[in-house]
C-alpha cells in the first residue's frame, strides 16, 4: 500500500493537487479508474520509482495520476506535474520545428542536408531532410559511434562531439531511401539544420516557438549537463544489489530526444492535434503523412510519429527510451483519445502498460471481434504447423543479413530463450511455431523445414517484421586459426584501436572503454571469420592471398564500420 494511501490526514499535506485524479464521469468512470490504478499496483508505493499517467480525452485530462517516486533521495512523488526525459518521443518536436520552418519557405524537405551541412560526406546520392525525418538516410546511428569511440553516457557529450563522429563515417548501412531503419542521427541532424538555417538552437526556437505559445510553460530541452530543471524526475535502473540506482545521462545533443516533459504539459501538445494554435492544419497533416521508399512502398514512420493500427483503431504514437527513462505516447484521432505513460526506471516497460490502459479507456470503441484478431499475423508465406515443433529442432544460431545480426536460441529442459545484441531473452510458447518475449513486444516465428531444424527465424517487433534470420552452424576454428585473426586493428572511422588477444582457446576483443556500446570480451564463433562479441558482429577480412587484412564491426544501428589491421 502507498504511503500516502496509508495516511491520509499526511497525503492531503505533502501531495500536489495533481496528484489526485482528475476525472471526466462520463468518460473516465470509478469502476475504469481503479482497473487503471491496478494496471500500476506495483509502483503505487514509497521508495520505488515508477511512472505518471495522463489519459487525454476531447481537450481534457480525463485522468491523471502519479505512481512511485519521483527523487528517492528527497522522498519526492511522481505527479502529473513531474518532468521526464521522453527519449525518442522528443522527436515530434523536432520534426514541428522543422515543418515551420517549411511553411516559412526558409527551407524544404527536398533540400539536400549538404545545403546545410556540407561537411557531411558525399555518399555519391543526395540525403534530404525527409530522409532523416523517415528514417530512411541509412547513416548510422550517432549514440552508438560515440559509445564505440570510448565515450560513456556519464559523460558531457557535445554537439560538436556528435557531429564529428557523423562526418567521420565512410559508408552507409544502406542505399538512401531503400529502406527504413531508426537512427537517432537523422533528427539530431535536424538540430543542427535549424541551429545553422535560423541562428539558435533547437532548445531555443522549439521553446519560443512551440512550448511558450501553446502554453506548455515547464516544457524545456536539456541541451545542458549541468542545468537545473524544477519538478524533475531522476532517472533510475535495479541495482545487482538489491533496490536502484542511479541511471541518468549527461549527453547535450538534443533533436532525436532530450525534451523534458510533464503529463500537465502534454495536454496542450495534444490538442494542438485537434485544435491546431501552432504550425496550422499543415503542420498535423505532414507530421502525419506516411513515408516512401524509393521503390513506392509507405512505411508507417511519418515525421517524428508512427502510424499504426491497434485492436482496429486508427493510432498515431511513439515511444521513447533513454537511460533510466521509458515513455509510450500513444493518440487514437478517431476517439479523441490519448494515453501518454512517462517512467523513471529501466524495470518498466510503458508500451505493454499502455495497452492495457487503452483497452480499459477504449473498450467500447473497439470494432466486434477486434479483440480477438489482435494478435494474429499474416503468415501466409511462412509454413506453420498445426502441432507445436519439438524445442530440439528449434535451437541454433540464425544470420540476419539485412541488418548483420546473429540470433542464438538456446534450449534448457523444455524453455527456450532468445540471444539477440548481447541478451540474453526468455520465451513463452504463442503458437505451434510462435514464441514472445514477456514484458517486451517483441516475438518469434520458426519456418519450417520438413523434419529437419528450422530453417529460419522471423523477429517481430509489435507486428512489424524486424528481420528473417536463416540458420547456419556455427564455425569450430582451430588454435592456429584463432592466432592468425590477433594482432591490433584501428578505425579510420571511429579514430580508435582496439586489440584482439588469443587467450587459451578463443579470441579476446579488448575495446577499453565505452561500456554502454559492449561488444568487447569474447569472440563467440559465428560464420568463418565471424564471431559474435557482447551485443555486436565481428567479420575479419583478407586478401586474395588470404591474409588478414581487418575487420568490421556490426552494432546497434550501425554496419560494417572499418577497421584495419596494424602492421607490427
Amino acid at each position: 500500500m502507498s504511503l500516502l494511501r496509508a495516511l491520509p490526514a499526511l497525503a492531503l499535506l505533502l501531495a500536489p493537487a495533481s496528484l489526485t485524479a482528475q476525472a471526466s464521469p462520463a468518460r473516465i468512470h470509478a469502476a475504469e479508474r481503479a482497473r487503471i490504478d491496478a494496471v500500476f499496483q506495483a509502483y503505487d508505493k514509497p521508495r520505488v520509482p515508477g511512472c505518471a499517467l495522463g489519459v487525454m480525452q476531447n481537450g481534457q485530462l480525463a485522468y491523471g495520476r502519479g505512481y512511485g517516486w519521483a527523487d528517492l533521495e528527497r522522498n519526492v512523488p511522481i505527479t502529473t506535474a513531474s518532468l521526464f526525459d521522453i527519449g525518442s518521443t522528443s522527436k515530434q518536436f523536432a520534426a514541428a520545428s522543422i515543418s515551420l520552418l517549411v511553411q516559412e519557405h526558409t527551407l524544404a524537405y527536398t533540400d539536400d542536408i549538404r545545403k546545410y551541412i556540407p561537411e557531411m560526406p558525399d555518399y555519391g546520392a543526395p540525403i534530404t531532410i525527409d530522409n532523416l525525418m523517415r528514417h530512411t538516410s541509412g547513416l548510422r546511428d550517432y549514440t552508438g559511434l560515440l559509445t564505440l569511440g570510448g565515450h560513456t553516457l556519464e559523460e558531457a557529450t557535445t554537439d560538436s562531439q556528435a557531429l564529428a563522429s557523423i562526418v567521420h563515417q565512410r559508408h552507409l548501412n544502406f542505399p538512401t531511401g531503400s529502406k527504413y531503419e531508426y537512427s537517432n542521427t537523422g533528427y539530431f541532424l535536424l538540430s543542427v539544420i535549424i541551429q545553422r538555417v535560423t541562428g539558435t538552437s533547437l532548445a531555443d526556437f522549439a521553446r519560443e516557438r512551440i512550448f511558450l505559445p501553446l502554453g506548455m510553460t515547464s516544457t524545456v530541452y536539456r541541451n545542458h549537463a549541468a542545468m537545473l530543471i524544477p519538478n524533475r524526475a531522476l532517472g533510475y535502473a535495479p541495482a545487482d544489489s538489491g533496490g536502484f540506482q542511479n541511471s541518468m545521462s549527461n549527453w547535450e545533443q538534443t533533436g532525436d530526444g532530450a525534451v523534458q516533459l510533464s503529463v500537465r504539459d502534454a495536454l496542450k501538445w495534444d490538442e494542438n492535434f485537434y485544435h491546431p494554435r501552432v504550425g496550422g492544419p499543415a503542420m498535423v497533416e505532414q507530421l502525419q503523412e506516411r513515408g516512401r521508399l524509393a521503390n513506392g512502398d509507405t512505411i508507417n514512420y511519418a515525421r517524428g510519429l508512427e502510424i499504426d493500427h491497434y485492436r482496429g483503431l486508427r493510432r498515431v504514437q511513439h515511444g521513447g527510451d533513454w537511460v533510466g527513462y521509458h515513455t509510450a505516447y500513444a493518440r487514437f484521432p478517431d476517439q479523441h483519445t490519448s494515453v501518454l505513460i512517462m517512467c523513471n526506471s529501466d524495470g518498466i516497460s510503458p508500451t505493454e502498460l499502455a495497452d492495457k490502459v487503452s483497452d480499459i479507456v477504449l473498450a467500447r470503441s473497439f470494432p466486434p471481434k477486434a479483440m480477438a484478431k489482435a494478435s494474429r499475423r499474416d503468415t501466409s508465406a511462412a509454413r506453420v504447423s498445426s502441432s507445436p515443433i519439438p524445442i530440439s529442432r528449434l535451437a541454433g544460431s540464425y544470420y540476419a543479413s539485412s541488418t548483420d545480426e546473429v540470433a542464438r536460441i538456446t534450449a534448457a529442459g523444455d524453455s527456450l530463450s532468445l540471444g539477440l545484441v548481447g541478451r540474453s531473452l526468455p520465451l513463452e510458447p504463442s503458437g505451434p511455431a510462435r514464441y514472445a518475449v514477456a514484458g517486451l513486444p517483441v516475438s518469434v516465428e520458426f519456418l519450417e523445414n520438413g523434419d529437419a531444424p528450422a530453417r529460419a527465424v522471423r523477429i517481430y517487433v509489435g507486428s512489424e517484421l524486424r528481420d528473417e534470420a536463416v540458420r547456419f552452424t556455427a564455425a569450430t576454428p582451430s588454435t592456429e586459426q584463432l592466432r592468425e585473426l590477433t594482432g591490433s586493428y584501428q578505425s579510420p572511422e571511429l579514430l580508435v584501436t582496439w586489440p584482439v588477444t588469443l587467450e587459451g582457446d578463443h579470441l579476446v576483443l579488448n575495446k577499453g572503454a565505452g561500456k554502454d556500446e559492449d561488444i568487447s570480451g569474447r569472440l563467440e564463433p559465428a560464420m568463418t571469420d565471424s564471431f559474435t562479441a557482447g551485443s555486436g558482429l565481428v567479420h575479419f577480412t583478407r586478401d586474395a592471398s588470404g591474409h588478414v587484412t581487418g575487420f568490421e564491426v556490426s552494432a546497434s544501428r550501425m554496419r560494417g564500420i572499418r577497421f584495419d589491421r596494424k602492421t607490427p
